[in-house]
Formats: structure tokens, C-alpha cells, sequence
């Protein structure tokens, strides 16, 4: 059987770590690769925040360091104040942290990260976007979409604290699934297994 390289990335704002709370307990050894989380945070607080979800988490989830090789079933929340793109590194990949200014006014910015993929060796990708405001995640996704097979699912409008990243992806016609954030976690699951 043809073993497929898949790879998470959610991106999430205002009511993130909330709803990331309702996600993260789902994940574990079943997805078998690496996720990213780019939560809009002041520097400082992802740490706490990577923390915290690490206690209710099955597989690890750290901040992300700079250079570092991404593993499956490990959970990578993106260090604030810092743009996270994912590069080549041999037949691995790995973090790479760049430094340029705010995008839509957030750092890190989600874009940058979906963008990264492009260039990247994963067959598959499954981008999440959940609440938040603005339409982080959108420029991005329809970026990668050009190069890469993806699976694109939204958090829910009743569920989400601001609807305007998930709704951004509805307004720039991308085909996604829209999901309720208690079924998230499972939604996640399982195409990772499908």
C-alpha cells in the first residue's frame, strides 16, 4: 500500500484556544503526522498556550523552534511574533521561522504557512480554519490549492466566536466542508484515516 505524507495546519484567532480545547483530545496516534496550529497571539503567550494543550492532549503539542524537524503525531503551535513556514529538508521537513512584518495585521500569519506547503513534498494536506476575524488563511489556501491536493474544513458560523476567517473561505469560493466545532476533532480524524 502507497504510503501518503499528510500534514494538519489550523488556523485560528479569537475564540482559537477555546475551540482548540475541543479539538486537540481527538487527535492521537491515528492521524500519523504532524499538525500545525497558527493561533493569532501576542509574543509570549503561546508557550503557556502549548501548555496548557499539551495536559489534555494524547500526542505531544510544543511552541515551535526554529530548524526543527517536524514528527508524527506531534502537535506544533506556532511561536508568536514569528511568521512559521514549512520547508524541505532531504526527505524530511522542518520549521523555518522568518521575520517579516505584521500580514493582515497578525504575526504569525497563517498565509505564510499554507503558502510554504507549496513547495513542499506532502501528498496531501487538510487545512482547518477556525473562528476568528479577518480572512487570515484564505490568500493562502487558494495559493496552495494551485499545487497541492487539499482538504479544506471550516468551523461552523453558531459555533464560532467570529466568523470571519471561516467565512472568508466561503466568500472566496473554496471548497470546504463546514462543521460544527464539537464534531471537528472527528472530522480531522477522520480524513486523516480515510
Amino acid at each position: 500500500m502507497l504510503y501518503l505524507k499528510k500534514i494538519i495546519v489550523i488556523a485560528c484567532s479569537t475564540g482559537g484556544p477555546k475551540a482548540l480545547q475541543e479539538i486537540i483530545p481527538f487527535l492521537d496516534e491515528r492521524i500519523n503526522c504532524p499538525v500545525i496550529i497558527v493561533q493569532h497571539m501576542t509574543a509570549g503567550f503561546t508557550k503557556t498556550l502549548a501548555g496548557r494543550l499539551n495536559l489534555i492532549s494524547k500526542i505531544p503539542v510544543t511552541e515551535s523552534t526554529d530548524c526543527e524537524l517536524l514528527e508524527n503525531n506531534h502537535i506544533y503551535i506556532a511561536h508568536a511574533g514569528k511568521h512559521l513556514n514549512i520547508d524541505k529538508a532531504g526527505v524530511n521537513h522542518r520549521i523555518e521561522h522568518s521575520d517579516e512584518g505584521l500580514r493582515l495585521g497578525v504575526k504569525p500569519c497563517a498565509n505564510f504557512t499554507f503558502e510554504s506547503l507549496a513547495e513542499c513534498d506532502f501528498d496531501e494536506i487538510i487545512c482547518v480554519v477556525l473562528t476568528g476575524m479577518g480572512s487570515d488563511g484564505a490568500e493562502g489556501i487558494i495559493h496552495l490549492k494551485k499545487y497541492k491536493q487539499i482538504k479544506v474544513l471550516i468551523q461552523d458560523e453558531e459555533s464560532a466566536v467570529v466568523y470571519g476567517m471561516p467565512g472568508s473561505i466561503l466568500k472566496a469560493g473554496i471548497d470546504c466542508k463546514v462543521v460544527k466545532l464539537c464534531d471537528m476533532g472527528k472530522e480531522i480524524v477522520a480524513l486523516t484515516e480515510g
